[in-house]
């Protein structure tokens, strides 16, 4: 696809070094969102066009003209291309999801580590997924799961709304309980003990959300499914420093634990990417 697009981009006049940063782009639903390099904003068309062109089922193009940022993640958007809306239908996993990409965070490149997660989860868990978003994570583990139990926590109203929507589309009312709020404090007032599992899939605060992970689960332990942003240069492993991370954040509760997995989910910029690490804590009932 990336060699197919820069040929047709090759078409209009284009170089190489000015559509070197086209390498991929996001399709959610029926929309597609690309970002633009600074000097690009005359052949930001002949991108679009290229897009729509490969891609049939696509109806708008959006450049994204920030980063990620704030409480509830999102980004400046602007449509270069087609029907100016952002709201969508994305499907995965034989599931549907509602979202406003400009109101809401949403990434179809955890498409696979949602359907990992899903497909970990036993019978009659209970989980907790502590930053929900639309409800993708918890709505694929009730799909996959029918008994389990989840609570599905978000602190962002839009986001919220959508996933309320998501748990009708999909039936899975009454499996997935959507919980507006802060999911520290979520825990804290009414869910400490309840989980089995509990998944951390917001990277900026999942360190500093571990203690109320921790305070989730079950005294019998249980598992942490923590995500983080990392930095490595040439001669560094990103994992280890995960890893080294994580028992730094936990070492204060004098848990017993081990990290059995960790996996690179996607690069994020140069010599950074998304890792996920799979964290059993142990029985520690004697500690509360």
């Amino acid at each position: 696809m990336r060699k197919k697009l820069k040929h047709s981009l090759s078409q209009t006049g284009g170089t190489e070094k000015t559509f070197c940063v086209y390498n991929s782009f996001d399709i959610i639903g029926d929309l597609a969102i690309t970002k633009l390099p600074d000097n690009s904003s005359a052949n930001a068309q002949a991108v679009a066009e290229a897009i729509m062109n490969r891609h049939r089922n696509v109806k708008a193009v959006f450049a994204q003209e920030s980063a990620v940022v704030g409480e509830y993640r999102l980004r400046r958007l602007t449509c270069l291309k087609g029907e100016n809306r952002t709201c969508a239908v994305h499907k995965e996993s034989g599931c549907l999801f509602s979202v406003d990409v400009g109101s809401c965070y949403f990434s179809p490149r955890l498409s696979g580590e949602r359907l990992r997660i899903a497909q970990l989860v036993q019978p009659n868990e209970a989980v907790i997924n502590m930053f929900a978003g639309v409800g993708c994570f918890s709505i694929l583990i009730a799909k996959h799961v029918p008994s389990a139990k989840v609570y599905s926590i978000d602190i962002n109203p839009e986001a919220f709304v959508f996933m309320q929507k998501n748990i009708q589309v999909n039936r899975v009312y009454g499996k997935v309980t959507p919980i507006l709020g802060d999911a520290k404090k979520v825990i804290e007032t009414s869910l400490q003990g309840w989980a089995d599992r509990v998944l951390m899939p917001l990277p900026e605060k999942a360190v500093a959300y571990l203690p109320a992970a921790v305070a989730a689960l079950k005294p019998s332990g249980g598992w942490i499914h923590v995500h983080l942003f990392e930095h490595a240069s040439k001669n560094q492993n990103p994992a280890d420093k995960a890893k080294q991370k994580v028992a730094d954040a936990l070492a204060p509760l004098g848990l017993s634990f081990d990290v059995t997995f960790v996996r690179k989910v996607r690069s994020t910029g140069p010599n950074w990417c998304q890792l996920v690490l799979d964290v059993f804590i142990r029985r520690f009932d004697s500690l509360r």
